[in-house]
């Protein structure tokens, strides 16, 4: 919450996310206050769906210990646990650098 990274929407939407996950939101009033400061009625409704459609994949595959990808896939990833940060950095410079000032606009056809 404290991060530069997010504006005061994104903070707003990871609280709620946070709380609908613990199933806290009910607990603190204030959260939901501080919520719908930021999100009307109808984009409250998507964000708690969201969350909770999210949250019940989770529950539901880990109770089941249904593999969401294959272990091999899943296997990449651990062991790319450890990067090298100066090839980070590098990734990041160079996407940095060729970044576009300006997207195009997508096709209405």
């Amino acid at each position: 919450m404290e991060s530069d990274l997010f504006n005061d929407r994104e903070k707003a939407a990871i609280l709620w996310a946070d709380h609908v996950t613990r199933n806290t939101a009910k607990e603190d009033n204030g959260v939901y206050d501080k919520v719908r400061e930021q999100f009307d009625e109808q984009e409250m409704v998507d964000l708690t769906l969201i969350c909770s459609f999210f949250n019940f994949f989770n529950r539901v595959m880990d109770s089941l210990d249904v593999p969401v990808e294959i272990q091999g896939e899943v296997d990449k990833i651990k062991s790319s646990v450890r990067l090298d940060p100066e090839k980070v950095k590098s990734y990041l410079s160079t996407t940095v650098d060729n970044w576009p000032a300006k997207f195009p606009e997508p096709n209405p056809d």
